[in-house]
């Protein structure tokens, strides 16, 4: 199989530079500074074992590829609010042997949240989630990190909506020659919404820095009770902490890289690369989204939402609200009832 990493940056870059080094073969799809910069130097991935180089076709789009492979395998791995512009971008591209990549080849959403994957079963055939437990960032054009060992991360995958087959149990078993964990599971979406609860403090970082104080761990832990509660009333399983932590141990684990300060996740990097765009509407607005179709409150997750939302819009620094100040307001959402 060739994989298509639709997204080269920090999760892209990371699973592709893996696969590569594992003699799988890869295609990086990049845009601008980081495309020009994986051509004239390949892709720099920073690990525990060292800096790696691997000298790989990066392309922009479809069109250089020409007709797709029958044994190509999409992996979407763009932020979710890039996701209708990359399905509109692939899904007619022509596979060899007649018919389009919508309706022939497998298309692996390797992203935060669960939307992807319903957007992808309006234009796909064959789509498979993934849980993403991948401590990556993107460092600098061409150059991307990941500082977990003895594994680099743990990607659970299945079908969308549930089921396995024989293509995931394929895809699981390159990612497990590639420094993955890939448990091959019927039902995905049960740890997609473990891993959304997790998500949901990306905001509260982004917004106002790590979240290491009393203040900062006592909004978290509110901000995740609406989550739970909303999953709860929607009657939507989701796999518990325990569960969790029994699953991944002590497998990842982030060891120090020189010259790759992790910095944070995936939502204070948005703001500090500027990108003027933010997960949030995915990961808090799916809680809020699921609380306004199920009568439940969720006031402190809308706040998040918004000032993500606007801290991209306005290219904000990342962590500049101080906790003490986000209490209040989000005190004060709760008393006006969201």
């Amino acid at each position: 199989m060739r994989y298509v990493m639709i997204g080269a940056g920090a999760v892209g870059g990371t699973v592709g530079g893996r696969l590569a080094q594992a003699s799988r073969e890869v295609v990086l799809v990049a845009r601008g500074r980081h495309l020009a910069a994986l051509h004239e130097h390949g892709l720099r991935l920073r690990v525990p074992e060292g800096e790696l180089t691997h000298r790989l076709p990066v392309v922009d789009g479809p069109g250089p590829l020409g007709e797709l492979r029958a044994d190509d395998v999409l992996v979407l791995a763009v932020k979710t609010q890039d996701t209708v512009a990359a399905l509109e971008t692939w899904a007619d591209v022509p596979v060899a042997g007649g018919g389009t990549a919508a309706e022939r080849l497998p298309l692996v959403c390797l992203q935060n949240g669960v939307e992807s994957g319903r957007l992808a079963l309006r234009r796909f055939r064959h789509v498979y989630g993934v849980c993403v437990w991948l401590p990556s960032a993107f460092v600098e054009p061409g150059v991307v990190s990941a500082a977990g060992a003895p594994l680099t991360g743990i990607l659970t995958l299945g079908r969308v909506p549930h089921g396995t087959d024989d293509t995931a149990r394929r895809i699981a078993a390159d990612l497990t020659d590639a420094r993955f964990e890939a448990p091959v599971v019927p039902d995905v979406a049960r740890w997609q919404y473990a891993k959304l609860l997790a998500n949901l403090g990306n905001a509260l970082e982004a917004v106002s820095g790590p979240v290491a104080s009393d203040d900062a761990l006592a909004l978290l832990a509110r901000v995740r009770a609406e989550g739970e509660a909303v999953l709860d009333a929607a009657g939507i399983p989701y796999a518990g902490p325990a569960e969790e932590h029994a699953a991944r141990g002590d497998k990842v684990t982030l060891v120090p890289l020189d010259g790759s300060p992790r910095g944070g996740g995936s939502s204070w990097q948005s703001l500090v690369r500027g990108t003027g765009t933010i997960e949030a509407d995915y990961l808090n607005g799916e809680i809020v989204l699921l609380g306004r179709l199920h009568g439940v409150p969720t006031p402190l997750n809308e706040l998040l939402q918004h000032l993500a939302d606007r801290f991209a819009r306005e290219r904000r620094e990342a962590g500049s609200l101080p906790v003490a100040a986000l209490v209040r307001l989000a005190d004060e959402a709760v008393r006006q009832g969201g």
